[in-house]
Parts: C-alpha cells; sequence; structure tokens
C-alpha cells in the first residue's frame, strides 16, 4: 500500500525521529559498530529516543551518549525460551553497566504450548528483578500468528508491569504488521494503564510504515501517546528513510507496509 496522501511525511518523520530506537543486534557487532551507532544517534534533525545493543556493549554507549539518548539492551533474546535464570542474568547485567531500558523477550513458544502460568511469572521476575530500568516486552507477534495470541501475551505482559509492548525480535519471518499493532493497541487501551506504551520492531524501514503506526496509535491511545515515553519504533535502517524526508528529499524506502 502507499502512503496516505493526506500524512505530513516531515511531521511523521519528526516523530518517528524521536521515538526511534536506534538499533544494532547482529552476531558480529564490534566496539567500532557500536561507537558508530553512537554517532549516528546524534542526528543534524536531533537525537533518537533510544540505542538498542547487546548487554555487553551498554556500558560502551551509556560512556559515548548523553543523558538525553536512553541506552537499551535485550534480554532472553532472541530465542525467547523458557529460562529465567538466562533472563535474570541479562537483566543484572545491563543494570549494572548502567542501561537504563531492558527489551525481554517473552517465552513464546511456552506461551503457544498452554504454559501461561510459567509465562506470567517469568514475566513478573523480570519485571521485579528489571526495576527502575523501563521494561519492553517483546512478544514475537508474527510467529503468535493469530489475533487471540497477540492479544494474549499482550495481556501478560501488562499484567506483569511491562512499560511497552514489543511486536517482535526482528530475528523472524514476520516483525510489525499493522494487523497486530490493531490487537495490542487494542489491549494497551483496554488495560487502562495510561503510562503503557507500544513499539513496533521487525520491517520497519520507511517513514511510510512508521506514519501509518503513529497514525494507528493516535487513534487508539490518543495524539497525547506520539512521544517515547508511550511510542517507539525499533530498527537500523528507518534512520535514512527519516534523514531524507527531514532534508527535503524523497523517501528512499524501498518497501512499505502501509
Amino acid at each position: 500500500m502507499t502512503a496516505d496522501p493526506n500524512v505530513d511525511m516531515r511531521d511523521a518523520a519528526r516523530t518517528a525521529l524521536a521515538c526511534l530506537d536506534l538499533t544494532s543486534l547482529n552476531d558480529a557487532d564490534t566496539a567500532a559498530d557500536i561507537d558508530a551507532l553512537c554517532r549516528r544517534a546524534q542526528t543534524s534533525h536531533g537525537p533518537v529516543a533510544a540505542v538498542c545493543v547487546w548487554a555487553r556493549f551498554v556500558a560502551q554507549a551509556r560512556a559515548a551518549l548523553p543523558p538525553a539518548i536512553k541506552v537499551a539492551a535485550v534480554a532472553n533474546f532472541p530465542g525467547g525460551a523458557l529460562d529465567l535464570q538466562h533472563a535474570l542474568a541479562d537483566v543484572a547485567e545491563i543494570a549494572q553497566a548502567g542501561g537504563d531500558e531492558v527489551d525481554v523477550v517473552l517465552p513464546w513458544r511456552a506461551l503457544l504450548a498452554g504454559q501461561v502460568i510459567e509465562v506470567a511469572e517469568f514475566l513478573s521476575e523480570v519485571r521485579f528483578a528489571s526495576r527502575p530500568l523501563t521494561l519492553k516486552v517483546i512478544i514475537e507477534s508474527g510467529e503468535l500468528a493469530t489475533a487471540e495470541r497477540i492479544a494474549e501475551a499482550t495481556r501478560l505482559a501488562l499484567a506483569a508491569g511491562a512499560d511497552f509492548v514489543k511486536t517482535s525480535t526482528g530475528k523472524t519471518k514476520i516483525g510489525a504488521t499493522p494487523a497486530a499493532a490493531a490487537t495490542m493497541l487494542k489491549e494497551i487501551a483496554a488495560s487502562g494503564l495510561s503510562a503503557a506504551g507500544f513499539k513496533a520492531s521487525g520491517g520497519v524501514r520507511s517513514v511510510a510504515d512508521a506514519a501509518g503506526y503513529i497514525a494507528q496509535t493516535e487513534a487508539v491511545l490518543g495524539a497525547a501517546a506520539l512521544n517515547p515515553q508511550r511510542l517507539r519504533f525499533g530498527a537500523s535502517g528507518l534512520l535514512t528513510d527519516i534523514e531524507s524526508v527531514l532534508s527535503g528529499a524523497e523517501s528512499v524506502a524501498t518497501t512499505s507496509a502501509y
């Protein structure tokens, strides 16, 4: 689909930039890669919300960035096993290194197998261990597949105290989709948790994509949610398109879900 012609792409790009978790989670990431990521996070159009890296790079990223840019790192990633000790070790490493945010993978295979109580307990333990850091729970919506499962995972994350519910690790075939976003946003609104947020991650590469998720978020949670406290985008390539649009050029992205 093409972008809505009534949407101001520059406004969408500005919102996307302010809400962007600039991400590098490649297996072969090096210290030089993280230095480059942190430099890139401080654009001529303004800073991103956060950088998202492996736990082993948290201290380096925190030292390289101003306090206004948060440092996020992943836990139980990318597999999402029902392995509480592994997840808690990741959380402890992130916190001790000075991280601000934890993106943890919900044990989605366990959820599909009917282990609802075990998944709920896992999330509660991670929430307790991660306070006072911001906690984003990755539900891997593309693997859960159905609206019912996506809704269930979202409810479990929110009930455990997640600050954000996030679509995907970006490591599976299906990442963020408008349909998954609609289900997740509906559950966030129904929860009554006025501070809970949504993060679209996995395949978000264009300002047109971001504009679609921004519109969905505004329609369900209101315009007051269009800020980095309630809305995030997890991406590595989206920034290139944001900068192109904000520079007055055409979008350089070749794919869009919208």
